[in-house]
């Protein structure tokens, strides 16, 4: 397992995408917490991200996007949920949305929606823009267990299970993002 470091993030950058398209699972910062992610479509890396979170499907994952743009076919906001998102995509908060045409159902935990975030965290934006996929993004710790919040917590937690770990800082939240209903507004998840 390698570890990236905030001096090289454009060449590590490509190289964690790299390693995404493998199939790989990743650590790297978020706006509050460190997250692991993979890319959504691939059925094998999003299992064993969760065997290492020890998390059922049923849960659900989120998918974080440096755009909204990158989240197309993945979603399909209802004109009320689209407006929710225009207005609130600089905001750090993951949305509940209806779910696209591309969202399996190991993302969506079989619900017809699915809990996305556009991240103006740069790595994790970075790894998005590199991978040119939104990626599948939660927090790194065991199902109970607190979040790790740097590159050495997230490597205590699952060492050489991770196939990398980008380091960087986490951003100024005190933990993992609110999560709200885009059609309601109603909080699901406080932050």
């Amino acid at each position: 397992m390698a570890v990236a470091t905030p001096g090289f993030l454009a060449p590590r950058m490509r190289h964690a995408a790299a390693v995404l398209h493998a199939g790989g699972v990743i650590a790297y910062p978020t706006e509050g917490v460190y997250g692991l992610g993979c890319l959504p479509a691939d059925g094998c890396a999003v299992q064993h991200l969760l065997e290492l979170k020890q998390r059922p499907v049923s849960a659900g994952l989120i998918l974080i996007a440096a755009s909204l743009d990158q989240l197309d076919g993945w979603i399909a906001p209802t004109p009320q949920e689209a407006r929710q998102l225009s207005a609130e995509a600089n905001r750090p908060v993951t949305w509940l949305v209806t779910a696209g045409p591309l969202t399996p159902d190991w993302i969506t935990g079989g619900r017809n929606t699915v809990a996305v975030r556009v991240t103006r965290h740069p790595v994790a934006a970075g790894l998005c823009l590199a991978s040119g996929l939104p990626l599948v993004s939660t927090s790194a710790n065991r199902r109970g267990k607190l979040p790790a919040r740097s590159a050495l917590a997230a490597r205590l937690r699952f060492g050489t299970r991770l196939d990398l770990i980008v380091g960087g800082a986490t951003g100024v939240m005190p933990g993992p993002t609110e999560i709200r209903h885009a059609g309601s507004g109603r909080v699901v998840r406080a932050g």
